[in-house]
């Protein structure tokens, strides 16, 4: 916190986040981003303790609006819910990166999630965990599927899955030639898009074995066979990949979907130091290597991938050569009113028969 206070202070100050105040941090995060040998080691070296509660980004948003910003002390939301949440609500604060140790950050990271974390001025998120979500399929039985379209391929007719959420109209807009990020700021031709995606997922229905909702299911589906392509997450495909080698994660032809979740600071959170303390634990090269084999997402962290597993970082370099590393679409931040949008097409695509 940038209190211009003289180099004495500053220095005492620095040495009472881990020896004078040792503060509760209430983290609101994803599942296996805080593994509990890592808050083990994180407590015994700064004194602090962490309360964690798992949640998701619409569930992140409603908790601190329904607060004000209040109830945790760091959460880690997507970049692409920060900017317009903190337009609408203001439910974050700004970050203090005299706090941070930005080194540990890869640089190209750090400078994106700035760039779409900033708002009047002030930036608001850090990188941490990324991915991507894009195509899951059995190759052996589904293997002309390389693309969103392609799961409406009469071939795999009655056995295929997604999702009823704005990933899966994102992709099939780009699968359709379309390019949804670059309408984002036109609501008009958004919806325009938004309206030949939807005519395009009615369509598909018959194709459709269910629309899943959690991870879980659609690992289990796909283990059955039930389902033999569907739209998923990277780490989903990659823990399938680990007991039948024919089914894997495919970066689709338009580009797979990549996300950030970030590290961003509740409005009227009341532990910025221990915060703060916890950002630069967790991107140490080591932590973060924890955080990978736990989560199964790599990190935004300099040498982060130092310590991960053997086998996970094949089947990654099996998933993604370069070209599909480059044709990845980052997701942009969401302006207001979108998602309002895409939830009325999604929900007319529910009730179509």
């Amino acid at each position: 916190m940038k209190f211009g206070l003289a180099p004495a202070t500053v220095l005492v100050a620095a040495l009472s986040t881990t020896s004078l105040s040792a503060e509760t941090l209430r983290l609101l995060t994803w599942g296996g981003y805080a593994p509990e040998d890592v808050i083990a080691l994180f407590e015994a070296e700064t004194g602090h303790t962490v309360e964690v509660t798992t949640s998701n980004n619409e569930e992140m948003i409603a908790k601190l609006r329904a607060t004000n910003g209040g109830g945790f002390d760091l959460a880690q939301p997507s970049q692409d819910r920060i900017a317009s949440a903190q337009e609408e609500f203001g439910i974050y604060k700004p970050l203090d990166m005299s706090m941070v140790d930005a080194a540990q950050f890869i640089p190209s990271m750090l400078e994106a999630t700035a760039a779409n974390t900033t708002y009047e001025g002030e930036v608001y998120g850090l990188p941490h965990v990324w991915g991507t979500s894009g195509l899951v399929v059995n190759t052996a039985e589904a293997g002309q599927v390389t693309d969103y379209t392609d799961l409406c391929d009469a071939s795999v007719a009655g056995s295929v899955s997604y999702r009823l959420k704005r990933p899966t109209l994102i992709g099939f807009a780009y699968s359709m030639g379309l390019d949804p990020f670059a309408a984002y700021s036109d609501a008009d031709a958004y919806q325009g898009i938004l309206d030949e995606v939807e005519a395009a997922l009615i369509e598909c229905k018959p194709n459709v074995k269910t629309y899943w909702d959690g991870g879980d299911e659609i690992k289990n589906l796909l283990r059955s066979g039930e389902v033999v392509a569907a739209m998923a997450w990277d780490t989903g495909g990659w823990q399938l990949n680990a007991d039948n080698a024919d089914i894997t994660f495919v970066a689709p032809e338009a580009g797979a979907l990549g996300w950030i979740d970030t590290f961003v600071l509740p409005a009227r959170g009341r532990a910025d130091e221990a915060a703060y303390d916890w950002i630069n634990f967790v991107m140490r090269p080591e932590i973060a290597s924890m955080i990978t084999n736990t989560a199964g997402n790599f990190t935004a962290a300099v040498d982060g991938d130092a310590e991960v597993s053997a086998e996970l970082k094949a089947r990654y370099q099996g998933s993604f050569d370069q070209a599909a590393i480059d044709n990845i679409k980052w997701y942009p931040p969401v302006p207001a009113g979108l998602e309002a949008l895409e939830g009325a097409t999604l929900d007319r695509i529910n009730a179509s028969n």
